[in-house]
C-alpha cells in the first residue's frame, strides 16, 4: 500500500505534459505545443456566448487562427482532423477574416482541462475551433471542430474525391448541386461516400446502400432532424440538424443529392 501512495504522489508530482498541433499547409509545415500557444503574441481569453459543444458559455485562453494560417490565401482549402478521426472540410476564406465573425483557436491548459462534452465523454481540448459572433457570418456546428490535431491545406474536395460528383450534365441551378455544398459541410466531416473522403467517424452513405433506399422519406427526414427519435443507444454521436442548421430547403437539397448519388455507385 505504501508502494502505491509513493508511486501515485510521483506521478502527481510530474509536469503534464503539453499537446502538440500540427500545421501543414503545403510548402511549410510547422508544430505548435499548447504551451507556446498559450503564450503566443495576440492570445487572449475570450468569451463564447453559445458555445456549440458545451451548449453553454464558455471562456477560452485563444489565439486568432489567422494568426497561425501562414502562406495561406482565403481561397485556399483547409482541413481540421480530429484525434477521432473526424476530418472537417473548410474554406480557408471565412477563417482569415477578422470580422464579424471571427475563427480563434481555443488551447487548452494541461493545468486547467476543460470539463467533459458529457458523462463519460473526454472534454473538447486540447484544440477546438470556436467562432466570436458566429451569426454574423452563418457558421454551422460543423465548423467548430474540436479536438484538433492537425489542420492542413488541401485541394479542394471535387478534386479530391471525384467518386463525390453529381452529373456534370445538371444545371446549374440544380438543387443537387446545392445538396453537394451541403453535403460537404454537414455529412462529410463523419462519412464517406462512394468510398470518398477522409473521414473515419461514421460509415458510408452509399455504398453498399443509400439511407434514401431503406428509409421512408419522412423517417429519413426525422432521422437527420433528430436521430435519437429514431435509435437510441449509449454511443450514438449523430447530432440532430435544427432548422436553424439546415432549413426544409436546404435538407430538401441535400435529400435531392443522397437520392441522386443514389444512381452513381462506382
Amino acid at each position: 500500500m505504501r508502494h502505491c501512495l509513493a508511486l501515485l504522489a510521483l506521478l502527481l508530482s510530474l509536469p503534464l505534459h503539453a499537446a502538440q498541433l500540427h500545421l501543414e499547409l503545403g510548402d511549410t509545415s510547422r508544430t505548435w505545443s499548447s504551451e507556446a500557444l498559450l503564450v503566443h503574441a495576440q492570445a487572449k481569453d475570450i468569451n463564447v456566448d453559445q458555445d456549440v459543444s458545451y451548449k453553454r458559455p464558455m471562456q477560452y485562453r485563444a489565439v486568432p487562427l489567422a494568426a497561425l494560417l501562414d502562406g495561406v490565401n482565403a481561397g485556399d482549402h483547409l482541413q481540421a482532423v480530429a484525434l477521432d478521426g473526424f476530418a472537417a472540410e473548410m474554406p480557408a476564406g471565412p477563417l482569415l477574416q477578422k470580422g464579424p465573425a471571427q475563427a480563434w483557436l481555443a488551447v487548452e491548459d494541461p493545468a486547467h482541462p476543460w470539463p467533459a462534452l458529457a458523462p463519460g465523454k473526454p472534454g473538447a481540448g486540447p484544440f477546438y475551433l470556436v467562432w466570436s459572433n458566429p451569426q454574423a457570418g452563418a457558421i454551422r456546428p460543423e465548423q467548430w471542430p474540436f479536438q484538433i490535431a492537425t489542420i492542413r491545406r488541401l485541394a479542394p474536395v471535387e478534386q479530391r474525391f471525384p467518386a463525390l460528383l453529381p452529373d456534370p450534365a445538371l444545371p446549374a441551378n440544380d438543387a443537387v448541386r446545392q445538396g453537394f455544398a451541403l453535403f460537404q459541410q454537414n455529412c462529410l466531416v463523419c462519412h464517406r461516400l462512394n468510398g470518398a473522403g477522409d473521414a473515419q467517424f461514421g460509415p458510408d452513405l452509399n455504398v453498399p446502400h443509400n439511407p434514401t433506399e431503406y428509409f421512408q422519406p419522412g423517417y429519413l427526414r426525422q432521422y437527420i432532424r433528430d436521430p435519437q427519435s429514431l435509435r437510441q443507444w449509449p454511443q450514438a454521436r449523430m447530432p440532430g440538424f435544427a432548422e436553424g442548421v439546415l432549413s426544409d430547403q436546404e435538407l430538401d437539397a441535400l435529400l435531392a443529392y443522397l437520392g441522386h448519388m443514389a444512381k452513381r455507385r462506382p
